[in-house]
């Protein structure tokens, strides 16, 4: 079977890599040798440091100066940031969409919060976290499509990069735990509640603190597992 192209070569290096990196494979700290990599993902070194580059550009990696390359460390000072700035910018997003958003986007909305609330039978803990993970990306980027700014949610998207790290830390903690998971099942009916009542100063301070749920537990988590 013919290889595929160079740069389909470097997407795969690339998604494989940051997959290892978010669920802790490779902790903070560790130097990324090229030796390994080569051997983990089967992949010759042009499309390794393609995706290590990209990896850079979003500050998952770091580049050591004629030394390869390390994950980058993880703190408190950093994700207190990146939660702070997401949750002011997701506030914006949600305000415009309020503002801008028909019917069609009211109607996406309702039908992603119906299917995260829905219970999905699949085989492995992980598989768990994934769908539970990927539908609750999908309800809440339906609440800000309405926006009508492509440039914002460039950059919301770069900011959701950045977090992934931080946000694994807290999936765990709440996939698995029913109750948690009730909580935030609560929190998004209310959500959706507000938002499809137009009330924008209600909707985007609600935004805000559920956003910001997230940060204690992550911070005892990192606290537990020595990542600070």
């Amino acid at each position: 079977m013919d290889s595929p192209p160079r740069q389909n070569l470097g997407i795969s290096a690339y998604a494989w890599l940051k997959h290892d990196i978010i669920r802790g494979v490779y902790p903070p700290g560790e130097k990324l040798l090229m030796s390994r990599l080569k051997e983990r993902y089967d992949l010759g070194i042009g499309p390794l440091r393609e995706a290590l580059s990209q990896l850079v550009a979003e500050r998952l990696v770091v580049a050591i100066s004629q030394r390869g390359y390390r994950v980058a460390s993880m703190s408190l000072a950093e994700l207190n940031d990146i939660y702070d700035a997401r949750s002011q910018l997701e506030a914006m997003l949600l305000k415009l969409a309020i503002e801008r958003g028909d019917d069609s986007w009211e109607a996406d909305i309702l039908a992603k919060a119906h299917t995260l609330s829905k219970v999905v039978e699949v085989n492995t803990p992980d598989e768990v976290l994934d769908v539970w993970d990927t539908r609750h990306k999908a309800f809440h980027t339906a609440m800000i499509a309405g926006c009508g700014s492509q440039h914002l949610l460039q950059v919301r998207a770069s900011l959701f990069d950045q977090a992934e790290r931080y946000r694994h830390l807290w999936l765990r903690e709440t996939v698995f735990s029913e109750q948690a998971l009730e909580k935030k099942r609560l929190e998004h009916a209310a959500l959706v509640e507000v938002v499809l009542a137009r009330d924008a100063e209600r909707a985007t301070e609600m935004m805000r603190e559920h956003l910001l749920t997230p940060v204690p537990i992550i911070t005892d988590v990192m606290q537990r597992q020595g990542l600070l």
